[in-house]
């Protein structure tokens, strides 16, 4: 398995390729993902192959953005079958980092300790605090896309709703995350009244 070749083939053609409207699924949030796998990894002691696997997903689970925005973890999973056979990823392999791919789609819903590890790394961002800059990329990129048009105040109880029906899986990340996530949902609540107020 050559895991660094099928990094280095996937990062350039996520920074050569992506669409430059994608504010929030671009190459920072696949760079981002992959620095939360390895800490989660780290933390909890998961063996060194499965964390191979799962370093994998991280780096491809946005990659069908390259090919469409809707149901991208579907083309993710085209591309990683194409080109992982390449770099010595037996079908075996293969399959593990599918699965590890499909469950990042929503709702998440993990069944494994990976599965778990990549989902929390997926959705990091939920309980750090630059959230709100990540929040509006995610935003501008749906108006980018044609995905919806809201107004701040229907984006922030979109938000809202989604921080108050999220579960981090692994302990690890409710340790890192929990205090901060709540933190922010606070802060939406805020906002949200802010925004009535002022209307």
């Amino acid at each position: 398995m050559d895991f660094i070749g099928a990094r280095d083939f996937i990062l350039e053609r996520l920074r050569t390729e992506l669409d430059k409207k994608l504010c929030y699924h671009n190459l920072s949030h696949t760079l981002d993902v992959h620095q939360a796998v390895v800490r989660l990894l780290h933390l909890e002691k998961l063996p060194r192959i499965t964390g191979l696997l799962l370093e994998t997903a991280a780096f491809y689970h946005d990659s069908g953005m390259l090919v469409m925005y809707a149901d991208h973890e579907n083309y993710s999973i085209s591309i990683a079958n194409e080109a992982l056979p390449m770099f010595g990823y037996n079908k075996e392999e293969i399959l593990q980092i599918e699965s590890l791919i499909r469950v990042t789609s929503l709702p998440q819903k993990a069944n494994n300790p990976a599965e778990r590890i990549i989902c929390d790394a997926d959705l990091d961002s939920l309980g750090r605090e630059d959230f709100f800059v990540q929040s509006f990329n995610l935003q501008l990129e749906w108006k980018n896309f044609n995905i919806s048009c809201t107004s701040l105040s229907e984006w922030l109880l979109l938000e809202l709703r989604f921080l108050e029906q999220h579960t981090y899986y692994t302990h690890s990340a409710m340790a890192l995350r929990n205090e901060q996530k709540m933190q922010n949902l606070k802060e939406i609540k805020d906002l949200i009244n802010k925004t009535q107020i002022d209307n």
